[in-house]
């Protein structure tokens, strides 16, 4: 019994922190990404294309089918998505131009709690935010578009 008091009375007065890092347990879960695919209730993610993968040091290169129902909404200007399978944020600029950015947020790495308004790209966690120009805080990729093909070059 006072073993359990002891332990008891311990726990009451150690810094929280330190006794839950002491049991391996998280206290804050900061903005980055447990490797887990959820999106919240939106469409299944397609899978990754797998093309040309960089392990040469050469880029690497996506082909999406901008028919497939998750990027219909690139269709219309300012239309955008998380496109979790690749990592990639795409964002339909103008007829000509979508905007492909790495969907790691620049503060600690969160992959899956992104918004878009008014130009400006948002994470979830922290409320950090970026705008949609290439000259912003994401790591912006070249992307090319011919007919429903967008092409996405990660280098």
């Amino acid at each position: 019994m006072e073993t359990k008091n002891n332990r008891r009375a311990f726990l009451k007065t150690a810094c929280a922190p330190i006794v839950f890092a002491a049991f391996g347990i998280p206290l804050l879960e900061a903005c980055s990404s447990d490797g887990s695919d959820d999106n919240y209730g939106m469409e299944p993610t397609p899978e990754p294309s797998g093309q040309n993968p960089s392990t040469d040091g050469q880029d690497r290169v996506i082909t999406i089918d901008l028919t497939q129902d998750m990027f219909t909404v690139l269709n219309d200007i300012g239309g955008w998505v998380n496109y979790t399978a690749e990592n990639l944020l795409l964002l339909r600029i103008d007829a000509e131009t979508i905007r492909a950015f790495d969907n790691a947020c620049p503060h600690q790495g969160n992959r899956d709690g992104w918004s878009f308004a008014d130009g400006v790209f948002t994470c979830s966690y922290h409320g950090n935010t970026y705008n949609q120009n290439c000259d912003g805080g994401l790591m912006c990729h070249s992307t090319a578009i011919s007919g429903n093909t967008l092409t996405v070059t990660l280098g």
